[in-house]
């Protein structure tokens, strides 16, 4: 066993790394006694003696009981801490110094927080973009625009680091960043040592580097399904206003959208297809009287930002891209092929009889639309990738 004894933050971490022991588990403890104080009781077998902690373990508090003392009978907390600092990963007790202001005055804020990168990237205007993993082009280059946009205007790009939006929104800022944009803020709903999607390791460090990466879970924590319900109430929470990008009903973006309304946040919603399962949670939000999310001007808007501001963000975003000046324009029959599918995803068939084409025509239409970038096939399907610049 280490001689030294670690700091608070250091028995907070222990606790948060015991077996089953989850956001109001851990909230239990921690608001009745010091980190230190309950890791002594968790080891003596005495912490269930609470009411409130023993009210968080179901019916069986006696075996979770007995799991956390063996655990933590086997655990040197100095050691334990030291993997922290092998990391380079913070750790800020809910109630002591250097805790977020950004999070300590929410309703439930993480009792105790992990963090990679710079925490001062949570000072300032901060906007939540969320959507679905399993976005559609158009999906993806919004998120990407309206993440770029926000951080060249001031503004802190909070979202989760999932593959589809989230991803998206952040390469955006991130863009932006290079250029003195804003910093980034990233939730994720693992260990900040288990990197998931795995796709995303590049982005989580570039994340990192540029802002700031933040997780309720310790070390070694794995992204179990649980943790991303957790996870959306501290997206909720961080932004002042929460943008849905592109949801399908039944998508992780309602929770979050719930979260943002128990803490009286702004949601706004990106109009889509009503054709399109990747839209029918944004569309029914509008249907329901959302604030619509055209573009980055409408967030910077709903933030407060003057409409200079906004228009400055938009009109350097535009110059930034320059992707649609770089491409072929298309011809009359290009253009009213991409007026045909519009933003929909369809199959050559589907376009054919939009279009009065013959297959075969369309089709070299098409091969020559997605040369110059303006549509991608994916398994059968046509996508339109951004608008015919004017």
């Amino acid at each position: 066993m280490s001689g030294e004894r670690p700091p608070l933050e250091g028995f907070a971490a222990a606790l948060a790394g015991l077996p089953a022991m989850g956001p109001s588990r851990i909230a239990a403890l921690l608001d009745t006694w010091p980190a230190d104080d309950a890791w002594a009781r968790v080891v003596e077998g005495r912490a269930m003696r609470h009411e409130r902690v023993e009210s968080t373990c179901g019916p069986r508090p006696a075996r979770i009981a007995s799991e956390w003392r063996r655990a933590a009978r086997a655990t040197d907390v100095a050691e334990h801490w030291s993997r922290y600092a092998a990391h380079g990963v913070g750790v800020r007790v809910l109630g002591h110094h250097g805790y977020p202001v950004a999070l300590a005055d929410d309703n439930d804020p993480p009792r105790v927080l992990f963090h990679r990168g710079d925490l001062d990237a949570l000072h300032g205007t901060r906007a939540s973009i969320v959507g679905t993993r399993r976005c559609t082009r158009y999906g993806h280059d919004i998120s990407f625009e309206f993440g770029r946009d926000l951080a060249r205007a001031g503004v802190r790009v909070v979202s989760g680091l999932a593959l589809g939006i989230d991803g998206a929104a952040h390469r955006g800022a991130l863009e932006a960043t290079d250029d003195g944009g804003a910093p980034p803020i990233g939730v994720v709903g693992s260990g900040l040592d288990v990197i998931y999607p795995k796709a995303h390791a590049r982005l989580w460090d570039e994340v990192a580097r540029a802002g700031v990466l933040l997780s309720e879970a310790p070390l070694g924590a794995a992204p179990e399904p649980w943790r991303f319900p957790a996870r959306n109430r501290i997206i909720a929470a961080l932004g002042s206003v929460v943008v849905v990008v592109e949801s399908h009903p039944r998508g992780g973006s309602r929770h979050t959208v719930d979260e943002a309304a128990a803490r009286g946040r702004r949601v706004l919603a990106v109009p889509g297809s009503v054709r399109s399962a990747a839209s029918a949670f944004t569309n029914e939000l509008l249907a329901e009287g959302c604030h619509p999310a055209r573009d980055s001007t409408d967030v910077l808007v709903a933030l407060g930002l003057s409409t200079a501001v906004a228009g400055a963000a938009v009109a350097g975003g535009a110059d930034g891209a320059g992707r649609a000046d770089r491409r072929r324009a298309p011809d009359a029959m290009g253009s009213s092929v991409l007026d045909a599918l519009g933003w929909d995803a369809a199959s050559l068939e589907e376009l054919a009889a939009r279009t009065a084409q013959p297959p075969a025509r369309l089709s070299v239409v098409l091969n020559h639309l997605e040369r110059d970038g303006w549509v991608e096939v994916r398994g059968g399907w046509w996508e339109r990738i951004t608008e015919v610049a004017g």
